[in-house]
């Protein structure tokens, strides 16, 4: 069990029988009254989003999640297969499992999949990925000083911000939580 004051971002929980993570944390403390957390969580099984205040000293459950290493192998219409590392068992899964992170997925990427009562649940993926741009606007020298950036559409099909010098076939560092940039990688 743990406490309302142990809630930080990453955590895991159980409320109302389903796995959540917390997202955000905020304790208050308001001029009358009792201290509570305001605490944002995700639901591990839906992916929805949930926002509510706890009073200070509530006891949570801790689920009992496993996590696996899995490959991810290919996508079939909505369906999406991963292997087993340590044994080559193959699991499928539907993509709305993940949501929007199907973009950072490139074949042959090791993942961690979350399982609940042997169920697989969702997939967490490194915090950082390498992609090749697939389409991007061409970069004008200068014009640099306030530090511009162009769209750049990536291979899983996302599209983020970049500098003006990165052309189609360059290989980017994203941080799959943000989405964001993070440096070019040379190959």
């Amino acid at each position: 069990m743990i406490e309302t004051n142990e809630l930080r971002k990453g955590r895991k929980v159980l409320i109302d029988k389903d796995p959540y993570t917390v997202v955000d944390s905020e304790h208050v403390k308001p001029g009358k009254g009792n201290a509570f957390s305001r605490i944002k969580l995700r639901n591990l099984k839906t992916g929805q989003l949930l926002e509510r205040t706890f009073k200070s000293g509530e006891r949570f459950a801790v689920p009992d999640i496993m996590s696996q290493d899995m490959q991810y192998l290919y996508s079939e219409d909505d369906l999406l297969t991963f292997m087993n590392c340590e044994n080559y068992d193959q699991i499928t899964i539907n993509k709305k499992l993940i949501g929007d992170q199907f973009k950072f997925l490139s074949e042959n990427m090791v993942v961690d999949m979350l399982f609940f009562e042997d169920k697989a649940i969702n997939v967490e993926l490194p915090f950082f990925v390498e992609l090749a741009i697939t389409y991007c606007e061409p970069g004008f020298k200068g014009d640099t000083a306030q530090g511009a950036s162009k769209p750049v559409t990536l291979e899983g099909g996302h599209v983020c911000q970049g500098p003006l010098y990165l052309k189609e076939g360059d290989c980017l560092k994203i941080d799959t939580r943000t989405g964001d940039y993070v440096e070019k990688v040379n190959k």
